[in-house]
Parts: C-alpha cells; structure tokens; sequence
C-alpha cells in the first residue's frame, strides 16, 4: 500500500487571521522550514497550544504572555500574523510561537512538538547532549518533542531571532523561517489542557492544546501549579 504524503503550500497571513484557538488546529501537519548558516532543518508540527492577547474571545486567557496587554517581551505577539514570537523560558530555552489575529490582537501559537522531516543530522547536531562520559544523542523522535527541544533542533534564539517572519521569508539574524501548511487540515486531532500552565488555565477548562492523535513525537501532559 502506498500512503500519499500531504501536499503543503506556503502560509499566508490570511490563513493565520482567525482567533488562535481556531487556527491553532490547521498548523498540524505543516512544516516550519528554518535555514541558517548551519544549514536548514524543517520541523512537522505534531502539536501546539492557542494562547490569547488581552481581549480576545469570550473569555480571558490568564495563561498568555499578551494577558495584560503589549509588552516589550510579547510585542511580536501583537505585530500582523505569521510572525514567530521566540522567547526564552526557564532562562534557558528558546520556545517558538507563530503570531496569529490581525495585527493588534495579541494571539499566538506555540509549537510544542513536532518531527524532524529535514536536516536530521544538523537537528543531532544541535540536540548532542554533552557529559563527561561522552556525547548522546537523544532519539530521533525526542529531537523536537518539547518546545524548547523544537526551538534548539530548528535553531532560532531568543533574543535575536524573536519576530523572524515565516511569511515572507525575510533574513534576519542569518536565519530566514518559512512556514508551510497543508492544503488539507489533519482530519484527526486530538485536544485537551495546556502543558504545564498554572491554575485554571491549565485545565480542561481551557483544551486549547491540539495534536496529531498518536503521533510518538507529541509531549507527554505535565500540569502546572495548582491547575490539578
């Protein structure tokens, strides 16, 4: 039997106008192609999480970076959609979110997994976990199985390349970003609580995290503080 693969197409900002929590689901599937002097490695993204600016929807998102309103940290964020907001979490690792809404809104969608599907060896490269008795690699399906893990294989840093467009392909940083999507959604996904946000914004109150029912490159659930 031979599987047909997905047709994807490049993103525009029209596809990425909607309120997050809609569009978050027609990321999965599609591909995030990121070409630096390294080299280019492109992520299938497996799963991702819908976070609302302050006002958007019916109701508020006390789990969003943009909850209070624009900052100097969450300004991307705000800009026209189809740019990555990259942040630094834990002091440590870059996360990378794709902003959504028109411009103003504040909506963005972190992609928290996905599979290596271009420049393997640069993404192993990237990933090495240095010790003192030697070099391991992590298996090919951990390579991006986390945001920050995505962030590291794909190689885009917090600061400089926080609001790289995926659109226009624009240079910046030495790094350019591509963002490509399916021209057929995933027909199966499954939703449920974000990954390790605190109190009720991370519950099933707010399923705002989607992923490819199945897929081994998906995250395991950790609750955040208090959100038990």
């Amino acid at each position: 039997m031979v599987l047909t693969q997905p047709v994807l197409r490049p993103a525009t900002r029209a596809d990425l106008l909607g309120y997050a929590v809609d569009v978050a689901p027609t990321l999965l599937g599609g591909v995030l192609r990121v070409t630096t002097a390294d080299g280019t490695v492109g992520v299938r993204i497996t799963e991702v999480e819908a976070y609302h600016g302050q006002g958007t929807g019916d109701i508020p998102d006390p789990g969003s970076h943009a909850r209070m309103g624009r900052t100097a940290r969450n300004a991307t964020m705000w800009g026209e959609p189809g740019h990555l907001y990259v942040y630094l979490s834990h002091g440590i690792h870059s996360c990378v979110n794709v902003a959504a809404g028109p411009e103003g809104r504040g909506d963005g969608m972190l992609l928290r997994a996905g599979e290596i599907v271009e420049g393997i060896e640069l993404a192993r490269q990237r990933r090495a976990i240095h010790g003192e008795s030697g070099v391991r690699i992590p298996p090919d399906r951990d390579l991006a199985r986390g945001p920050g893990r995505l962030g590291q294989a794909i190689g885009l840093r917090h600061p400089i390349h926080d609001g790289i467009d995926a659109i226009t392909h624009a240079s910046q940083a030495g790094a350019t970003a591509e963002l490509l999507l399916r021209t057929e959604p995933v027909a199966e996904f499954s939703t449920g609580p974000r990954v390790g946000v605190a109190g009720i914004a991370g519950t099933s109150a707010y399923p705002w995290r989607f992923w490819i029912t199945g897929d081994p490159t998906v995250s395991p659930f950790r609750p955040g503080r208090g959100a038990a």
